[in-house]
C-alpha cells in the first residue's frame, strides 16, 4: 500500500493491482465535476474513491502564491491542483462514474466552465469553517444549469446544522446535502450515490411533465 499527504491529511490508497478493472457490463457512464473553494478536500476526496491511480495535476506551493491564495484555515496546505484531478469508480455492474477534481484557486477558475462541459451533475465540497468559498462554485453550477448536492467536508471542527449551512449557503431544500469524511472511500463513495440518486430522481420528474 502507498500513502499521500493532502489537504484533510494522510491518505492511503491501496495498490493499483488491487483496485477493480473497469466491468464488461458497464454501459452507463457519467461525467461528475467536484468543485469547491481552495483546500476543501477535493483532492482527497477523488483520491480516497477512485478504482484506478488518479490523475492529478498537484504541484508544491511556494512564496510566489503566498499573496495570491488565501490559505487561511489551510496553512498546513503544501500542495495545490493547477489543472485538474481525474479518478473512475463504478459503482454498479453499469454504472460508471468519471470524476473531474476543479482546481480551487480563484487563478484557476477559466477553467471550470471548460471542466463543466458535458457534466451531468456535480458535488459541491465545502469546509464549514470557510462556507463563503463555495459561494462561486454553486453560482456557476446554477449559471451552466448544472444539478448538484453539498457535501460537508469534515475537518473535525464545531458542528453545523444542515439548516444552519443551507442559510449560509443559500440554497434551496431540493438540493440534497450530506454529511462526508472525504479522506473516507465509503463516506465519498455515499456522496455519490446521493448524487447519482439526485440525478435519477430529476431525470424521472422530467419525464413525469412530459
Amino acid at each position: 500500500m502507498d500513502s499521500a499527504i493532502s489537504d484533510t491529511g494522510p491518505v492511503v490508497h491501496s495498490s493499483e493491482e488491487s483496485r477493480p478493472r473497469l466491468r464488461s457490463t458497464a454501459d452507463n457512464g457519467l461525467k461528475i465535476v467536484v468543485v469547491g473553494g481552495f483546500g476543501v478536500g477535493k483532492t482527497t476526496m477523488v483520491r480516497s474513491v477512485s478504482d484506478i491511480r488518479p490523475l492529478n495535476t498537484e504541484e508544491t506551493m511556494t512564496q510566489a502564491g503566498q499573496n495570491i491564495d488565501d490559505t487561511s484555515g489551510v496553512q498546513s496546505k503544501s500542495a495545490t491542483t493547477v489543472a485538474f484531478d481525474f479518478g473512475r469508480i463504478s459503482l454498479n455492474e453499469q454504472t460508471v462514474l468519471y470524476l473531474f477534481g476543479a482546481p480551487g484557486q480563484e487563478r484557476f477558475w477559466f477553467l471550470w466552465d471548460r471542466l463543466f462541459s458535458g457534466t451531468l451533475g456535480a458535488v459541491v465540497l465545502v469546509d464549514t469553517r470557510r462556507l463563503a468559498d463555495s459561494w462561486y462554485a454553486i453560482d456557476r453550477l446554477e449559471h451552466h444549469g448544472t444539478p448538484f448536492i453539498v457535501a460537508r467536508n469534515d475537518f473535525g471542527g464545531p458542528p453545523h446544522s444542515e439548516e444552519a449551512v443551507r442559510e449560509a449557503l443559500d440554497i434551496s431544500g431540493d438540493v440534497p446535502m450530506i454529511a462526508c469524511d472525504a479522506r473516507s472511500r465509503e463516506s465519498s463513495k455515499q456522496v455519490l450515490i446521493k448524487l447519482v440518486q439526485h440525478l435519477h430522481s430529476l431525470s424521472s420528474a422530467r419525464k413525469a411533465a412530459l
